[in-house]
């Protein structure tokens, strides 16, 4: 069984801890101690109020369900204590200068970064554009104003240029912007609207190469108390650690 520690204890967390099967929760932590306690009850573990006694338990995998802000802190020191990381706010990547210091550390330390599918869908079939070159790679995300922090009585695009430039505006809300780029080897575009006649979070991906044309559209539920975060975004992280010592894996 996979031991984890879990870094961030709000609603992606109580979502893991609920729905978890092969994996036992050893550590938490939350710069908010009473969130780690209370997350605690519910997974068992031991709830931590320092990083450097969490990081120094005895399990395997950090599950990152925090913020860019907090990989940015504690990413290096889960590698350092030979922890692979498992990221959900995958926007922290989008420094080319930090992600190449993780990999060297990840390499260094024999440790693995994980990034489950998010929020989206096709992160594996578009791991072709690093061997066959994508021509055009665009995300066109909506959402609701509330969860964007806007106010507008109408459909509004809020955002529209690069990945790396979205995810500084928008830390809680475009990380699969981030992974999508990560997975096709370039930088996608991005459109973000406020839209108040939504319910549910809408990607859509449009990719063009020579392997083809792709279509993606995926209308989320967002998470019971964050409406930032969708719901398949928690499950995407549930799935990846239920098959990490599988022998039978589907997928690239």
């Amino acid at each position: 069984m996979i031991r984890i520690g879990v870094l961030g204890c709000g609603n992606i967390g109580h979502i893991i801890a609920k729905y978890r099967e092969n994996c036992e929760i050893v550590a938490l932590y939350d710069q908010v101690f009473s969130k780690a306690q209370e997350l605690a009850t519910l997974a068992g573990g031991t709830a931590y109020q320092d990083f450097d006694s969490f990081i120094s338990g005895d399990f395997e995998y950090v599950v990152e369900a925090a913020s860019v802000r907090a990989v940015r802190q504690y990413a290096e020191m889960v590698l350092t204590h030979k922890k692979h990381l498992i990221l959900l706010s995958v926007g922290a990547l989008a420094d080319p200068d930090f992600r190449t210091d993780l990999i060297h550390m990840a390499e260094a330390a024999a440790r693995r970064i994980y990034i489950p599918s998010g929020a989206i869908v096709g992160l594996d079939n578009l791991k072709v554009g690093q061997i066959s070159k994508v021509h055009r790679l665009l995300l066109r995300t909506t959402k609701s104003p509330e969860s964007l922090g806007i106010h507008t009585g109408e459909r509004r695009l809020v955002f529209q240029g690069k990945s790396h430039e979205c995810i500084k505006e928008f830390p809680k809300n475009v990380n699969v912007s981030v992974a999508l780029s990560l997975a096709a080897g370039r930088d996608a575009d991005v459109e973000l609207y406020a839209d108040p006649d939504v319910k549910r979070n809408i990607h859509e991906i449009e990719a063009e190469g020579e392997f083809g044309e792709i279509y993606i559209r995926v209308s989320n539920v967002p998470s019971p108390d964050n409406p930032a975060t969708s719901y398949l975004a928690a499950l995407s992280i549930l799935t990846l650690l239920r098959n990490l010592e599988q022998p039978l894996v589907v997928g690239t």
